[in-house]
């Protein structure tokens, strides 16, 4: 099989090279029209205000199914609740007096709707009279975190030896977490020390990230205003940040670091951006165009709390991407003549020629190739091995830190009444004709109460219309405990179809002959919800729906790379190592978040945490794909040998992915000090998979990988040749 080296395209000035060249030639206004966008969006987004939503439906689910029949026929209003978990002795009269004072005052707080006593014989004081609760509900308008913060002050105050507070529920959670959190700042001035590091000049540094900056914060203001229009859930704009800082750092660092060599090698500023522009300029959009393409692919997977994200992330990425060759090249004419003075200053007193130590690095590779390719790949099988232990699940306060009020509170509630306090489990059972809805539920008590794993059932109660009765099913286990998912398994498959059966019916289907509870009951239904069931619905969901999300997006990513590379193994290449980076990320995080490696609560991973990784770590894995390869491709054009073609390409940007693997591991890596679990997650997968793909994937892997191919890594059938289009990143600038 022989591969000639094709001829360079020749091709007229294209979109990009218009809209760059204008924003060179009026660098002025359009720093201005960068300057108004921001500014005109932010104030648009403080003005209309947010309207985030969190979309947890899950159609065609049990349940949800159960979600849908209590809002049919016990409708209750969406107000949020808290819960306010009192420890001591809880009979004493100085105790009961000082909590009667307590919650009397958290009644006459603003937004509060109503406060139960935990003394009204309602199942809020234990057993033992060690423990005891009482359910605060906000008016609907208590949600703001300052509010929040409010009433948790209020009700500690009334702590004293003998009498411990501690406040649990979701609002508890976001308030708390809304309160901290320096993570972006922390990744900015990492990045920004890497950067100076790198350029030896602070003016240099500046460029990539006040590009990223003037991105993400523009975007931040039109996604408040999109919320208006679609549904935003409202821990889009913390993963938007983390994404667009990364990525917008990330494409203004590749086309500046072009323009930095170019002018090393005695370019013009306007003829070196020209050049930067038309080659790592290409790279990015086509990089950020993979990105777009892994985001939009969770769009097949039909779920609505992925869905907004999808959308939101996406137009940060196509911001990041306007900015990189709008305001960056304004920015480089701008600032041209003395970052030019500074690149030459350093290149002068530079001791040797730049990418001399990844050349010997490519030549050790290259001399015996196999070595290294079989233990890279060894070391990314091995840290992928962890994902075929991954527990899908939601985070609640059992896996909060242990210094947290709602950690303490889930504790109380746990040791007060039973670990399965904290997630209990609803079972409806739903009949045809009203008057039969009493025996049947109380059969299915009966059946449940003598059930292995559960700890107690209520009585079942009717709705007003008598065709649904529900019960509170508390297991034995805690809701994070493997023991809960399989006990929610075994109701849905074995317990409740077999107590429908006697009933006449068939579980979740319908009833028509007789059993225990008497006369022939017809149309009998038991359905299983909770947080519990939902999160173990989501899975399933998510899991059944996975091979279609994952052949679309290597799929559009591999033509793609076929089309502008015109080459048949490099997208296959780029396919499988795309998918190791990723399953050693998956792998990481499964070690340490459910397995609680390095001082970790251990829990389930969130349910669409490895979507979501999934989604944007394979686009930007395309990032250094992108990169690396079309400088080798620019080598192997130019002089036909493949050995020095991948040697040059990975001299002149190994320092450049290196740097860039850097800042985005930081800024990433700054999301584990974020007090929200999901966000610790995914700042870990994204770190974790940029470190692996940067490091040991495109300076080892990949050269080993070409080495071995040698010519025919860019070979392409040719009739298929002759049915591509033509698609060329880099353009003859010799």
């Amino acid at each position: 099989m022989t591969v000639e080296t094709p001829a360079r395209p020749t091709q007229a000035p294209g979109l990009l090279h218009r809209i760059a060249g204008w924003a060179q030639r009026h660098a002025g206004p359009a720093i201005a029209l960068w300057l108004v966008a921001l500014i005109a969006v932010t104030a648009a987004s403080q003005l209309v205000g947010s309207a985030y939503e969190n979309d947890t439906s899950l159609p065609g689910t049990e349940s949800q199914r159960v979600i849908e029949v209590l809002e049919q026929h016990q409708p209750r209003g969406t107000a949020d609740e808290l819960q306010i978990v009192l420890a001591g002795d809880m009979n004493a009269p100085a105790t009961k007096a000082r909590v009667d004072a307590m919650l009397a005052e958290v009644r006459g707080m603003p937004h509060i709707a109503e406060v139960a006593d935990p003394y009204a014989g309602q199942g809020m004081l234990a057993e033992d009279g060690r423990t005891a609760y009482s359910t605060v509900t906000l008016d609907g308008t208590g949600t703001d975190p300052e509010a929040v913060r409010a009433i948790i002050a209020e009700a500690q105050n009334a702590a004293q030896q003998g009498l411990q507070v501690e406040l649990g529920g979701d609002v508890v959670r976001e308030a708390a977490e809304s309160a901290g959190g320096a993570a972006e700042g922390a990744g900015i001035l990492a990045a920004l020390v890497i950067l100076v590091f790198l350029f030896g000049s602070l003016l240099a540094a500046t460029l990539p990230l006040l590009t990223a900056v003037f991105a993400v914060g523009s975007t931040l203001g039109l996604l408040v205003l999109a919320s208006h229009l679609f549904t935003v859930p409202d821990y889009t704009a913390p993963v938007m940040m983390l994404v667009g800082l990364g990525v917008g750092i990330d494409y203004a660092l590749l086309i500046f670091s072009r323009y930095r060599s170019e002018l090393r090698k005695g370019a013009e500023r306007r003829r070196a951006a020209e050049i930067a522009l038309d080659t790592a300029g290409r790279s990015v959009l086509f990089a950020g165009c993979t990105v777009v393409i892994a985001l939009l692919g969770l769009l097949a997977l039909g779920l609505g709390a992925l869905q907004g994200m999808a959308l939101g992330v996406t137009l940060t990425v196509l911001m990041t991407m306007l900015a990189a060759v709008t305001l960056l090249p304004a920015l480089l004419t701008l600032f041209g003549k003395r970052i030019e003075r500074s690149v030459l200053k350093h290149a002068a007193r530079a001791r040797r020629t730049p990418g001399d130590g990844w050349r010997k690095l490519a030549g050790v590779v290259q001399r015996r190739p196999w070595t290294p390719l079989l233990l890279g790949l060894t070391a990314l099988v091995v840290l992928c091995l962890p994902v075929l232990d991954l527990r899908l699940g939601f985070a609640d306060a059992g896996t909060d830190d242990q210094a947290k009020t709602t950690r303490r509170a889930y504790d109380l509630l746990a040791d007060g009444f039973g670990p399965g306090f904290n997630g209990p489990l609803i079972v409806v059972t739903e009949v045809v004709r009203p008057a039969d809805v009493a025996r049947v539920a109380e059969a299915a008590q009966r059946t449940l109460a003598g059930e292995p794993g559960i700890a107690a059932v209520t009585p079942p109660q009717p709705s007003p219309d008598g065709q649904i009765a529900t019960m509170v099913v508390f297991p034995t286990s805690a809701p994070q405990d493997e023991a809960t998912v399989r006990l929610v398994g075994k109701l849905r498959t074995e317990t409740l179809p077999a107590i429908a059966a006697r009933a006449g019916g068939t579980g979740s289907g319908e009833a028509g002959a007789s059993g225990e509870t008497g006369a022939g009951v017809s149309g009998v239904t038991y359905l299983v919800g909770g947080s519990t069931a939902a999160a173990e619905d989501f899975a399933g969901a998510v899991s059944s729906r996975l091979p279609i999300f994952v052949g679309v997006v290597v799929g559009l990513s591999a033509l793609l790379l076929l089309v502008v590379f015109r080459s048949v193994l490099i997208p296959l290449k780029a396919a499988v190592l795309n998918l190791l980076s990723i399953g050693a990320a998956l792998g990481v995080i499964t070690l340490v978040f459910q397995h609680g490696w390095f001082g970790a609560q251990p829990g389930p991973i969130e349910a669409f945490v490895p979507v979501m990784i999934f989604a944007i770590v394979f686009g930007l894995s395309m990032d250094y794909e992108v990169f690396l390869i079309s400088r080798i491709h620019e080598e192997w054009r130019r002089s036909g040998d493949p050995i020095q073609a991948v040697r040059e390409g990975l001299a002149n940007t190994g320092s450049v992915i290196t740097a860039a693997a850097a800042i985005m591991i930081v800024v990433f890596g700054a999301f584990l000090l974020s007090p929200d679990r999901m966000l610790q997650q995914f700042g870990l997968g994204l770190a974790t998979a940029v470190l692996v793909d940067a490091l040991l994937i495109r300076c080892v892997v990949v050269p080993s990988v070409l080495r071995l191919l040698g010519n025919r890594a860019w070979w392409l059938p040719s009739r298929l040749g002759r049915l591509l289009p033509t698609i060329a990143l880099e353009r003859d600038h010799s």
